[in-house]
């Protein structure tokens, strides 16, 4: 019996092909019974969408925007948003397939996704916002780089489209990395 070795995961730019399934990934991952799988889950804190075919589709067509993709023999393992601001880049919507969480996949896209908005942007920094109550989270960031800026950002109560809250207390901080 041969021993294969797995196929190599690829970095691509989504398509407005790619809308629906990039909706049921950030969905699994965030949002459900599904996300619970993984420990990137905002099921405790949010109930609802995480996203829309409408909202994803926006941000495949925006200028200055792209949802980085990787892959593994066709299969979607995991997505992120990058928007160019200037010479920084926005770090957003990252999910990586619940069954997958754990393997070295987001540290792989995440890094993947530094390196595409510095060479195709020019970028020298990125930043994202975080829940505050993904302590863990936070601090998986900060492992590979990032720093809190103490900027905060208030939750966006009232817009069904980020997701209904369980709870009152939420707000976004703002982690910052050069990228130079």
């Amino acid at each position: 019996m041969f021993n294969r070795k797995p196929e190599a995961v690829t970095f691509r730019a989504a398509t407005a092909d790619d809308v629906l399934a990039i909706v049921t990934l950030v969905q699994s991952a965030y949002r459900g019974a599904a996300s619970r799988v993984g420990w990137t889950t905002e099921a405790d804190l949010l109930d609802g969408q995480r996203t829309d075919a409408d909202a994803v589709a926006a941000l495949i067509r925006a200028p200055g925007s792209r949802i980085l993709l990787c892959e593994q023999g066709g299969a979607l393992l995991a997505s992120a948003h990058l928007e160019q601001q200037g010479d920084t880049c926005h770090f957003g919507m990252f999910a990586v397939r619940p069954d997958r969480q754990g393997a070295g996949l987001g540290k792989a896209m995440l890094a993947e996704a530094e390196r595409s908005a510095r060479d195709a942007w020019g970028c020298r920094a990125m930043h994202m916002t975080v829940i505050n109550l993904r302590t863990e989270l936070i601090a998986w960031y900060e492992r590979r780089g990032y720093r809190r800026t103490g900027a905060v950002k208030p939750f966006p109560y009232g817009d069904a489209r980020f997701g209904l809250p369980k709870r009152d207390d939420l707000h976004l901080e703002v982690l910052h990395k050069p990228l130079v």
